[in-house]
């Protein structure tokens, strides 16, 4: 990381090396959640719980993530959230009975929130501070990131079925990806600094600051920062829910075999990592709204054609729409966000981890009172959810 001599490059990398930790250990956990269930004898209504726990925590993270984030700042925060998230894979190893498992799902949540601000935070002031696009490529690294999750389960589980011994390769992994990132990470304003220039500039100008960008206490969210929320729940809802059901609805709905049914994740999560090396691309000579309006559009609409017609074939390209459109969702709202002050991100950030964490339960509630067909509309009636949320969205100029 320090031979890179480019400063972008060299923070890019480092930043991504943050993005590629959240994916992996969130993957590494959800990969492993049939070895927890018969560890600790959970029923399916268990596990549903233990994962809304999850969702749980990074909901009512927002709160405590706002004030670290301007105590510690989002290099810190970034770097101290990610440990302990390595950390925690071996305290879940390590869980005795079902109570402490909800407990550390809980506290799962919460770093994960931490991490997803902080982390974001850093990429959008990456393209601030030099003007060039980068945050669709950051996130395609976290999706990177749950391919190289899914590929490790996959090696331990022929190697050894215990859980203890893979989370324990796998925090050795995160941990190795933190040490990269710590020397390429942005340094922080420190606060003295920022007082001191708000004094420099006097009171009345820092009145006419906006409020969502002024240091110090909470402010009550805009309307435009409402809609940010709403669009990157619905959008993170519509991702989770298809790396999380997508193999089932090919299984029981499409009748695929079993060495077919995975193809769905595949499908899912390639259209994504592809999408997102472009989107900077696209921004650039598009615009941020216009990818997220049609993104959104193409992957509602893609889905719901393949849930009408059916069979395998309809649902694989339905799949391939929703990680094409959606992949440049979360990126461009992170952005918008970010323009918008610290506490707007960061509760756009907490909507967007609780919607990736809490959403995939709740369409298997849906599917589980009313079939897996109907579960899936629900996931494309939120991606068409998106596409309306931003139209409301004030969103940054094309720079192409």
């Amino acid at each position: 990381m320090l031979r890179v001599r480019d400063p972008f490059h060299r923070s890019q990398l480092a930043i991504a090396a943050l993005f590629c930790s959240l994916g992996f250990q969130y993957a590494t956990w959800a990969a492993r959640i049939p070895a927890i269930k018969a560890d600790l004898g959970l029923t399916a209504a268990e596990v549903g719980v233990l994962l809304m726990a999850a969702g749980i925590g990074a909901a009512v993270s927002f709160p405590i993530v706002a004030v670290l984030m301007r105590r510690l700042g989002s290099r810190r925060l970034a770097l101290l959230s990610a440990l302990c998230l390595a950390l925690l894979l071996l305290a879940l190893a390590a869980a005795p009975n079902y109570p402490v498992a909800l407990l550390v799902m809980c506290v799962d949540g919460v770093l994960v929130g931490c991490l997803n601000v902080a982390m974001n935070a850093q990429g959008a002031e990456l393209e601030n501070r030099y003007e060039r696009n980068a945050m669709a490529r950051l996130h395609a690294t976290f999706s990177g990131g749950s391919l190289l999750a899914a590929l490790l389960a996959s090696g331990m589980n022929a190697v050894t079925s215990t859980v203890a011994v893979h989370f324990g390769a796998a925090a050795a992994l995160l941990l190795l990806l933190v040490a990269l990132s710590r020397a390429g990470l942005l340094t922080d304003e420190q606060p003295a600094v920022q007082e001191a220039a708000k004094k420099e500039k006097g009171e009345k100008e820092a009145e006419k600051e906006p409020v969502g960008k002024r240091s110090g206490k909470w402010s009550v969210p805009s309307r435009m920062t409402l809609w940010m929320c709403a669009a990157m729940a619905f959008g993170t809802v519509t991702e989770g829910a298809m790396n999380d059901w997508s193999a089932l609805y090919l299984e029981d709905v499409a009748e695929a075999s079993a060495e077919l049914a995975p193809l769905g994740i595949a499908v899912v999560s390639g259209m994504m990592v592809v999408a997102r090396l472009f989107a900077d691309g696209w921004r650039s000579r598009w615009g941020d709204g216009r990818i997220v309006l049609t993104g959104s559009v193409l992957a509602g609409a893609g889905l719901a054609l393949a849930l009408l017609s059916g069979g395998l074939v309809p649902a694989l390209l339905g799949f391939a729409c929703v990680g094409l459109g959606i992949a440049a969702v979360t990126p461009c709202v992170y952005v918008a966000a970010a323009g918008q002050g610290s506490d707007s991100l960061t509760l756009v950030a907490a909507m967007g981890t609780t919607g990736l964490l809490a959403g995939p339960p709740l369409i298997g509630f849906i599917a589980n009172a009313s079939g897996l067909v109907w579960g899936f509309a629900a996931v494309a009636a939120s991606a068409l959810v998106v596409s309306a949320c931003s139209t409301r969205i004030s969103w940054p100029a094309a720079t192409g």
